[in-house]
């Protein structure tokens, strides 16, 4: 019993598996079909080539960092050089929706809802703006306390040595000859008054003698503290282990959640800004140099992708462009990422 022929789909190409014509007896061409190995544009794979490389730069940065902070002999805290947690914390929340206004950006796109894309790319802006203007609210509380990566600002000594003991010599010596123009507005009239020749002024001295109602009770409790450094430093009589005090005066390094200047309890630094005398933090070197190396490259690749929003809204944000904010997307995503790590890692251990 003969079995019936298959039926042929409409529309079928009456060929066999090889190509040939099944009608005619010849032999029809040989018919490719190309199939692409990776379904992606050439914009987003070599987005994604990009960051490959990218991700092995941070991760050796953050590896680098584990090993220094675990294996150091001793790690400042938090509050030893003025980092806030809630402040990270809050950043850490802007940076997290600006991955989402950026996402709703490229969906408004795809829609072709050009003033909503608009509007979100404006919104992812504004945020990663806010993210670095809170970063650099941050890097000043450091600088005003000395907090630098290295010398020569670097105001930062890992114990109360005999080199610390001279740094702190020769700061005190430099304010008994600041230029008139220096001098700060508390202690200006005074100073106008009885500058030297030369045009400097004694700015320890007109702060001996400054009047008690021009100063607040921190200055003038501050400035005792200062005539008694001053004595410790100058009567040869005075043992090297003195010099703890000294530091202690000057920034004194509380317990966690004490003290109203950053974390720590008001020293001299506090009192009197412009003094800038050296502090104490064990283990604050290290932790400067990867704080802002960190941080640092972290916030030139925020700027770099803040620049690269702030050229796609001179374009018109429709579907067309909708590959562009995908690919700028990815990138912010991946600045997001890192900073997550880098939360946890700089403020919480």
């Amino acid at each position: 019993m003969n079995a019936s022929a298959p039926s042929i789909p409409h529309g079928h190409d009456d060929r066999d598996a090889h190509g040939h014509d099944d009608h005619g007896g010849g032999h029809g061409h040989i018919v490719l079909q190309y199939q692409p190995g990776l379904p992606l544009s050439k914009g987003k794979l070599i987005m994604w080539l990009f960051l490959s490389t990218e991700i092995m730069f941070f991760a050796a940065l953050l590896g680098s960092y584990v090993v220094l902070r675990f294996g150091a002999a001793v790690w400042p805290k938090p509050h030893h050089v003025h980092l806030s947690e809630p402040i990270g914390a809050f950043n850490t929340f802007v940076l997290i929706c600006s991955s989402v206004t950026i996402v709703l950006a490229l969906e408004a796109a795809k829609a072709n809802k050009v003033s909503m894309a608009k509007n979100w790319m404006i919104a992812t802006l504004l945020l990663g703006s806010l993210f670095l203007g809170i970063k650099g609210y941050e890097y000043s509380a450091k600088f005003s306390h000395g907090i630098y990566p290295s010398q020569p600002h670097s105001r930062i000594y890992e114990k109360p040595d005999l080199y610390y003991g001279s740094a702190v010599r020769a700061r005190l010596d430099e304010l008994r000859k600041v230029p008139l123009g220096l001098v700060p507005a508390g202690l200006r009239e005074a100073a106008d008054s009885s500058a030297e020749a030369g045009g400097t002024v004694d700015l320890l001295k007109r702060l001996d003698e400054a009047p008690a109602e021009k100063l607040s009770a921190e200055q003038q409790t501050g400035r005792g503290r200062l005539q008694k450094v001053q004595k410790m430093l100058t009567n040869p009589g005075q043992q090297p282990f003195d010099l703890a005090v000294v530091a202690d005066q000057i920034m004194p390094l509380p317990s966690e959640g004490t003290g109203s200047h950053g974390g720590h309890a008001s020293g001299l630094n506090d009192a009197f800004p412009w003094l800038r005398l050296p502090a104490v933090i064990p283990g604050g070197n290290m932790w400067a140099s990867t704080y802002f190396l960190l941080t640092g490259f972290h916030a030139i690749h925020v700027a770099v992708g803040l620049l690269v929003f702030a050229i796609l809204l001179t374009y018109r944000l429709d579907r067309k462009r909708a590959g562009m904010i995908e690919n700028a997307g990815l990138y912010w995503h991946f600045v997001d990422l890192v900073w997550i790590f880098l939360f946890p890692l700089l403020y919480l251990f």
